[in-house]
């Protein structure tokens, strides 16, 4: 079943959580969005559900806390990227590239290798990525991907 149509104020809260992130490298908390649009809390956190529901951002299983705003990670994860003096974290080595690209900013990538957790450092620079031979490997295939986000 389709999530209902978001209403416009749910647009506003995504839109200011995604300024939030790049302008603070974290997602904000439900206090934190509902102070800044002026709104109770509850709506705030209604919010948060609604865009959960529609893939538009992802909450922490039974919580409130924004796991996911794409490509960014609400949590630490081993996909960390430098970019306009900040730093982000990925939720995968996809995402790593397309904060970036977000943002159009040149980028320094940090990660781990998932095989052996060897360092990997990349850079994007004037939009190509410059660093070694690394591939990105993609262990589910993209039908199955929304069935489980956090994992694949």
């Amino acid at each position: 079943m389709d999530a209902p149509d978001p209403d416009p104020l749910d647009w506003r809260v995504r839109a200011f959580v995604y300024a939030f992130v790049v302008n603070r490298g974290r997602p904000p908390t439900v206090a934190e969005t509902a102070a800044s649009l002026g709104i109770a809390e509850d709506r705030a956190r209604a919010g948060y559900r609604a865009l959960d529901r529609r893939h538009a951002l992802f909450l922490e299983r039974g919580g409130e806390t924004i796991r996911m705003a794409h490509p960014f990670s609400g949590v630490p994860t081993p996909f960390r990227v430098r970019a306009n003096g900040r730093a982000y974290w990925a939720n995968c080595a996809w995402d790593a590239l397309g904060i970036p690209a977000a943002l159009h900013a040149d980028a320094a990538i940090e990660a781990r290798a998932a095989e052996d957790d060897a360092p990997i450092r990349l850079a994007v620079a004037g939009g190509r990525v410059l660093g070694g031979d690394e591939v990105v490997h993609f262990p589910r295939p993209f039908r199955v991907w929304y069935d489980d986000l956090i994992e694949t």
